[in-house]
């Protein structure tokens, strides 16, 4: 057996072109502890912001991004009885998946079912969770409701638009042309966010406005996203793509909970490393339906581009262009 494995490291601030590959020793997991075979990991734009240094639930640089991750248990450390060797599994890591292997509690790994491949399970973790967890905790949707969802052709905004069709809500989807097929493909109607101001666009097809906003960009957008809502309608922002500066940030919460209230609508703030560190509790519930919802097919996490894993370099300078609709994969054997 090998006595060490490789690992995509960040040894210092920058982007995709900072990451080295490096060795490290193979140790045995601790009390309570598995270590994993990494078979996927999930790329997204939470690792762009862990490679600039401003993620918050990261710890500090050195570290080995990657964010979700899908393998099989190698060893089981002492006291572990709720998984075997050869067992697949998932999880929701913030940090350290861009590797061939992978120590970590066994509290944070969830079996994969049968019908579930590693690629799927990794793809699925992060969006798919946020998704759900805005639709369902946050907002509670209801059928026959509308909606709209700002950067509709990403990860998340893809994964939001399907899960809010299965939920039965309409939906409006803001993305630029070339990705309308996509959002068509997913029962939204496509906005071009480019054509005008988003609420403007879609007081024009639903005049009162819609009742709920999920918007990924964050910043100058919250403005647009409260108009586009009826009265008594939410926002619930998640993304901080267009509010990379401090002041930014501040100014833009501002806009979402108290913008949005003065407005005569609600405003709230998804993040789901927060709430996953406060209570684990509704991840675990959450991804085992997501689980079930790729096992029937009723979900598709659309795989954009899959990479080796250690190329995980090349998939973030993909990602970081923009270019990307659905989600990037590294996969391992």
């Amino acid at each position: 057996m090998a006595a060490t494995y490789r690992a995509v490291m960040l040894t210092r601030k920058g982007g995709p072109e900072v990451l080295q590959i490096v060795e490290f020793p193979i140790e045995p997991p601790g009390p309570g502890q598995l270590r994993v075979r990494v078979r996927a990991a999930g790329v997204g734009a939470t690792d762009l912001i862990v490679l600039s240094g401003k993620y918050r639930y990261a710890p500090k640089i050195p570290l080995v991004p990657g964010y979700e991750v899908a393998g099989v248990v190698e060893a089981v450390g002492p006291g572990v009885t709720d998984f075997k060797v050869g067992d697949r599994v998932a999880a929701l890591t913030v940090y350290g998946s861009f590797a061939e292997l992978l120590v970590r509690e066994a509290e944070v790994f969830l079996p994969i079912p049968d019908g579930v491949s590693d690629r799927d399970a990794a793809a699925v973790i992060l969006n798919y969770i946020t998704a759900w967890q805005m639709i369902h905790r946050v907002a509670d949707v209801k059928p026959g409701q509308t909606a709209l969802v700002t950067g509709a052709a990403g990860g998340v905004g893809t994964a939001a638009l399907q899960l809010l069709r299965l939920a039965g809500v309409r939906t409006y989807g803001a993305a630029s042309t070339p990705k309308h097929d996509t959002l068509r493909s997913l029962g939204a109607t496509p906005i071009d966010y480019r054509a005008g101001s988003i609420d403007r666009l879609i007081h024009a097809l639903q005049p009162q406005g819609v009742d709920y906003a999920f918007d990924a960009v964050g910043g100058a957008n919250i403005g647009p996203c409260i108009g586009a809502l009826r009265r008594g309608g939410m926002l619930v922002g998640f993304g901080f793509m267009a509010a990379s500066t401090t002041l930014s940030q501040l100014a833009m919460f501002a806009n979402i909970f108290l913008g949005a209230r003065l407005r005569g609508r609600q405003g709230a703030f998804y993040g789901i490393t927060r709430l996953y560190r406060k209570d684990p509790k509704p991840l675990r519930e959450d991804l085992s339906k997501i689980f079930s919802l790729l096992a029937e097919k009723k979900i598709d996490p659309l795989i954009n581009r899959t990479f080796p894993l250690l190329d995980a370099g090349k998939a973030l300078e993909l990602l970081a262009t923009g270019s990307v609709g659905g989600k990037i994969v590294l996969t391992n054997g």
